[in-house]
């Protein structure tokens, strides 16, 4: 029997003995797991220990499990224009999709693959150890590519100002007047002064 260095109690640690490495044996599993820790991009991320609610079927096929699954989550983040937060529900949670074929750990031996085809196996898929299999790296990859690459608050969220800073949603007549051509800023610091003394 295969060893494995992974926790069988770890929340995205799942087991698969039930399925008995019968082909088309199937497991329809939900579960709700605390998310690992930087879970999404820089700007918008799924909170480290809130709930991550998981659909998934578990199918035995020839060559390991394949992992079929929706992630369900809140996310936490601020708008990439104004830098508030981001509080719309439509655009503050994240449904993931992903499938995952997992192999036998012992997959390439029965087959007698060569050491090449070993290497293309290990860089492409994931692999069982023993009977377990860890979640995470496809939730992560499937999360991540699930966010917007820069997520806003509303689609026409105007942003700041660039002069000041001002929230321009807040305030939409914000102005600064006419901007002095930099050739004529001596000129105009003249009249300001001839004005005061006026």
């Amino acid at each position: 029997m295969t060893t494995s260095s992974l926790d069988p109690r770890a929340p995205l640690v799942l087991d698969t003995r039930e399925l008995g490495r019968r082909p088309g044996t199937q497991r329809e599993v939900t579960l709700t797991a605390p998310a690992p820790a930087d879970l999404g991009i820089e700007v918008l991320a799924v909170p480290e220990g809130s709930p991550v609610e998981l659909d998934l079927r578990l199918e035995a096929v020839m060559e390991g499990v394949l992992v079929t699954g929706t992630a369900h989550a809140a996310l936490s983040g601020e708008c990439v224009r104004c830098l508030e937060p981001i509080t719309d529900p439509e655009r503050s949670t994240v449904e993931a999709r992903f499938q995952e074929l997992y192999v036998y750990d012992d997959e390439s031996q029965r087959h007698g693959r060569t050491a090449d085809r070993q290497q293309d196996l290990d860089d492409e898929t994931h692999r069982l150890e023993g009977d377990l299999l860890d979640l995470e790296p496809v939730l992560r990859d499937a999360v991540v590519l699930g966010l917007p690459f820069q997520p806003l608050c509303s689609d026409d969220c105007p942003g700041l100002c660039v002069e000041c800073g001002a929230r321009l949603a807040d305030d939409p007549e914000h102005d600064h007047g006419e901007p002095v051509d930099p050739r004529w800023s001596k000129l105009a610091a003249l009249t300001q002064d001839r004005t005061d003394a006026d």
